[in-house]
């Protein structure tokens, strides 16, 4: 790879966080999280209290970049069917013959789409959470005997309260290891929170993301970061950095095998892999470096740590367990 390929990733990835910036405040390093995740080719699930901005950013990066959106708002009466879509009896003219035949006919749902917004997912229960498994690692859905391609490329964005909010349902873990990164949304600066409402309660009108990518683009920016290389030293400290986080590897550490009933699996090591690449990239480099495995390790990790019951009643967390993990 040339060093203009490289510039030209890096330029790219500043329009599509600038352009970001026009509508949401502060925030860099859940913009950066989700475009990476996406370059990468990825899901990402974004927690955090209602009102800090969630679904607007996902919006925002819908209309930034030239691909098709759409949106579900999970509520506990959604069924699959609203989601993936379902058959339903249609009357077709036999031209052979001139009678009224009755045929099955699959009507495409909400997911058939670039970007995915699944609203407040753990709103909605786990059957109707489970719809999204097949779409979310194939990019496909099966109904009946039929298998459907979805459109490419394909993300499932999806955003959610925390577990201690009124009305949620806890994400199956299957579905959980789907995501590639998994953002912590927080809670604004005193001066990005003043921007935000002299913005949003002023007479002028609001600034509006203008389209400047596109899925050409996007795509391009993936096999971009594909090409990057990984020494095997770094390569293997990704591989023991998700061996380390389960408690029945000899080499874990006491934290580990003391708070972590499981942890991570082998996706976990490949959105590492993945993400890393994008990273470097940002950085102006054409090698990962373990700062960039570090600085991704987080976001990869932190949903794919399942605590016993003694970490989390000493308030542990999986955060802090990865911590301890790069030290």
């Amino acid at each position: 790879m040339n060093q203009e390929k490289i510039k030209q990733f890096s330029e790219e990835f500043k329009n599509i966080e600038n352009e970001i910036a026009m509508v949401i405040v502060g925030q860099q390093e859940l913009v950066k999280g989700v475009l990476a995740a996406m370059i990468a080719g990825g899901n990402v699930l974004l927690e955090g209290l209602p009102g800090l901005g969630k679904t607007q950013l996902i919006k925002t990066i819908g209309k930034v970049m030239e691909l098709q959106f759409s949106r579900i708002q999970f509520t506990p009466d959604l069924m699959p069917a609203d989601v993936t879509g379902t058959g339903v009896m249609t009357r077709k003219v036999n031209e052979a013959t001139g009678q009224t035949d009755m045929a099955l006919e699959f009507r495409q749902g909400p997911i058939f789409s670039n970007i995915v917004l699944a609203d407040e997912i753990n709103r909605a229960t786990p059957k109707t959470q489970s719809a999204l498994l097949e779409a979310m690692q194939e990019h496909t859905v099966t109904s009946g005997n039929e298998t459907y391609i979805l459109p490419q490329p394909f993300f499932v964005l999806a955003t959610q309260n925390p577990l201690e909010s009124e009305g949620t349902y806890p994400l199956p873990e299957a579905q959980m290891d789907r995501f590639l990164f998994k953002l912590d949304v927080v809670f604004p600066t005193k001066e990005e929170l003043m921007k935000i409402v002299m913005n949003t309660t002023s007479a002028e009108i609001p600034t509006e993301a203008k389209q400047i990518c596109t899925k050409e683009v996007l795509l391009e920016m993936r096999q971009i970061a594909k090409e990057v290389p990984v020494a095997t030293p770094v390569a293997e400290y990704i591989m023991d950095l998700v061996l380390k986080t389960h408690p029945d590897y000899e080499g874990s550490p006491e934290l580990v095998k003391k708070y972590v009933r499981f942890g991570a699996s082998p996706r976990a090591a490949q959105a590492i892999m993945m993400t890393a690449k994008v990273y470097a990239l940002m950085a102006g480099r054409y090698h990962v470096s373990y700062e960039d495995v570090q600085a991704v390790a987080k976001n990869a990790l932190r949903h794919r740590i399942f605590l016993n019951f003694e970490g989390m009643a000493e308030g542990m967390t999986s955060d802090k367990i990865v911590e301890g993990l790069i030290l």
